[in-house]
């Protein structure tokens, strides 16, 4: 008895704690929130008027922070705020309106900030979502924790581009709900009107995306009609839930696209072991059509012309990983016909393409996550450079190719070229280089007496070469000259990456930058006698 009046009283008295609240009424853009590494997560709500309430978890400081963070919330302009906070009321009081973010001076002058990729202002970010152009912009929405810098709280971010390198970013496109955090997914225009969004002659941006909560991961989708600035979630999601299906919380990411000879949507949605293709005529009602097991997340689905012939296409489907399969596609189901095979490796992640590209372009774009850590910075992650893909023919039949696009040329001058040289002239020329913070090198070397060769940036083995075994920066690769002793590169350097672009793109490895402090070599090529065919230098602009 005594136990359970005990219990009863623990309950009432926990019944009448409340979280410590602020109201504020915003008349000013951001709000600046201090956080701290040494606090546990709490849960944080946000409830303005007129608008659907959404919470986070956050490391709040009650007085001293590591770095502030910012929530832009010139969208509830004139509106109430109440947020409310399960931890320190101390800590809810140091939030504060300004028409500045915090440190805003330093902004993109930070020790670790890349120069030449997308990061974003502040927090954390991971895979790129919603890849889509329309009216001269391109837009990339990306998953983000804006409250901190590790993991967590997925909201969409959202940033803009005329040229894919120069980037203004925006504030939020999807906040978390009750359904859950938004997940990965992808974008469309709607030119067709099949959803029914379309106003005045306005098509509607439709960004599809995943509803993660504890329980499940359930697709869902949402319209804009000014140019994704503000977004409306569709009021009977979520469009899927299969969990059931595939007793498994793993059903995510959808990636969305009209099928021209079928005359329908498409969307590719990992579930459980691999992808799963559905099929919409109204981007609102989807029905199961097949499976294709052996991929992770991220799904990617599209047609390539083989050497640029239109009449020889070929489907391309791949994951978050770097492996790919090609095969044929009826607008149903996706045939494997060869693969798997590697055409990255390292440090990108949950690539995805850019849909709605104008004909005359006709390119395939893609931007992948640079898992790269910035240490001890108020942002975390980055995007790798954007990249072409096509389909090329090779000794083992046809392969995908990725290249940094035409547009990143303007980013670089040369300011070095050289050919035939010793590995130890190379090294020479190169020392005056060694402490640019960014930098871009093209190589070819020539193996010659050795089988095991490369080249360091200060001990960091950029390219690692064992013509012995095959084995290419950790990964097997077969030349397509089976003989030859010749391996080109093209390398891009900034503060915290290094993207390496072998033999024309027909491989490429993405490395953190993380140099030995005790080595003094800087540039080094190495290895038994290697010559170094051709060398060239260029500096790098900053895009900020």
């Amino acid at each position: 008895m005594k136990k359970l009046t005990l219990l009863i009283l623990s309950v009432l008295l926990s019944a009448g704690l409340s979280a410590a609240e602020i109201t504020l009424k915003i008349n000013k853009k951001y709000l600046n929130f201090p956080i701290s590494n040494a606090q546990d997560r709490k849960k944080m709500e946000f409830n303005p008027d007129g608008h659907d309430t959404w919470s986070v978890v956050v490391r709040l400081a009650p007085e001293h922070a590591d770095y502030w963070v910012f929530y832009d919330v010139s969208h509830l302009m004139g509106k109430n705020l109440k947020i409310s906070f399960d931890g320190d009321e101390k800590a809810l009081k140091q939030i504060y309106q300004a028409d500045e973010i915090k440190d805003q001076e330093s902004l993109y002058q930070e020790q670790n900030r890349p120069q030449f990729h997308f990061s974003t202002k502040r927090g954390w970010i991971n895979d790129p979502n919603g890849l889509v152009y329309y009216d001269g912009e391109y837009h990339l929405f990306y998953q983000h924790n804006p409250m901190e810098r590790e993991w967590e709280n997925m909201h969409w971010g959202h940033a803009v581009s005329k040229d894919l390198l120069h980037w203004e970013e925006l504030p939020t496109a999807l906040y978390p709900d009750k359904l859950g955090t938004m997940f990965s997914g992808s974008a469309i225009i709607d030119y067709k009107n099949t959803a029914g969004y379309n106003k005045g002659g306005k098509p509607a941006m439709i960004a599809f995306y995943t509803a993660a909560s504890a329980d499940r991961q359930v697709q869902c989708m949402a319209y804009s009609l000014d140019n994704g600035r503000t977004w409306t979630k569709y009021d009977k999601n979520p469009l899927i839930d299969s969990k059931e299906k595939w007793n498994s919380q793993d059903t995510r990411d959808p990636k969305v696209f009209y099928h021209d000879p079928s005359q329908h949507w498409v969307m590719v949605l990992n579930e459980r072991d691999g992808h799963s293709i559905y099929t919409s005529g109204n981007l609102k009602d989807w029905t199961y059509q097949s499976h294709v097991s052996g991929f992770w997340e991220c799904p990617e689905l599209f047609e390539l012309a083989v050497d640029g012939d239109q009449n020889n296409k070929k489907w391309v489907m791949y994951g978050a990983t770097g492996t790919y399969m090609i095969g044929s596609f009826d607008g149903k189901k996706f045939t494997p016909e060869a693969g798997k095979y590697f055409y990255n490796a390292g440090h990108l992640y949950a690539a995805q393409t850019y849909s709605n590209i104008p004909d005359e372009d006709g390119r395939r774009i893609q931007i992948g996550w640079g898992r790269i850590p910035q240490g001890d910075m108020p942002f975390n992650g980055m995007m790798m450079l954007p990249t072409e893909l096509t389909l090329r023919n090779t000794k083992d039949g046809p392969r995908l190719f990725s290249v940094p696009i035409k547009e990143t040329e303007k980013l670089f001058s040369k300011v070095g070229s050289w050919k035939n040289l010793t590995a130890a002239k190379a090294n020479e020329l190169l020392r005056q280089y060694s402490d640019k913070d960014k930098l871009r090198i093209k190589t070819k070397i020539k193996l010659s007496h050795a089988t095991d060769a490369g080249f360091n940036l200060y001990a960091q083995r950029m390219i690692s070469y064992d013509i012995n075994s095959n084995m290419l920066n950790g990964m097997f690769y077969s030349p397509q000259d089976p003989t030859s002793m010749e391996l080109s590169a093209d390398i891009y350097i900034d503060r915290t990456s290094i993207e390496v672009f072998f033999d024309n793109g027909i491989y490429s490895s993405y490395l953190d930058r993380k140099p030995d402090k005790n080595n003094t070599e800087g540039y080094h090529f190495w290895g038994n006698n290697i010559e170094i065919l051709e060398l060239e230098v260029y500096d790098v602009k900053g895009i900020w």
